[in-house]
């Protein structure tokens, strides 16, 4: 366990266990990990905001690259989409947006798409082994 002082003269004890964040700290406040760590706190637990996930109309938006596209890249293994919703549309992760700027500089760079998918394959391997 540890004291310490904060700007206004207080000091409040925390224990190891507790994940302090900057803001908390400055203002010497526990911050809870767990859900039990807040209930003894009389807090609630701030979740991480889920990542946002993309239907093909948004990617095709920002993207600049038809929905055909897309479909043909999910259908060649280059484009994985994360879920689908209950109404049937695929939804994809922020990573696909590198994917896409990736497929079109190795297009520029004259590389066929069998050779696009086979880096994909080699650079897929690597981040999962």
């Amino acid at each position: 366990m540890t004291t310490k002082s904060t700007r206004e003269g207080f000091s409040t004890q925390t224990t190891d266990t507790q994940q302090q964040t900057p803001a908390a700290l400055s203002a010497g406040y526990p911050v809870a990990r767990t859900d039990a760590q807040a209930a003894q706190l009389g807090r609630r637990v701030r979740r991480q905001r889920p990542p946002k996930l993309y239907r093909i109309g948004e990617i095709v938006d920002y993207a600049g690259v038809s929905r055909q596209t897309i479909h043909n890249y999910t259908t060649m293994g280059l484009l994985r989409e994360i879920r689908w919703t209950a109404g049937g549309h695929r939804l994809f992760d922020e990573s696909v947006f590198g994917r896409l700027d990736r497929i079109a500089k190795l297009k520029a760079a004259n590389k066929s798409l069998q050779q696009i998918r086979d880096h994909f394959a080699r650079a897929d391997e690597q981040y999962a082994g």
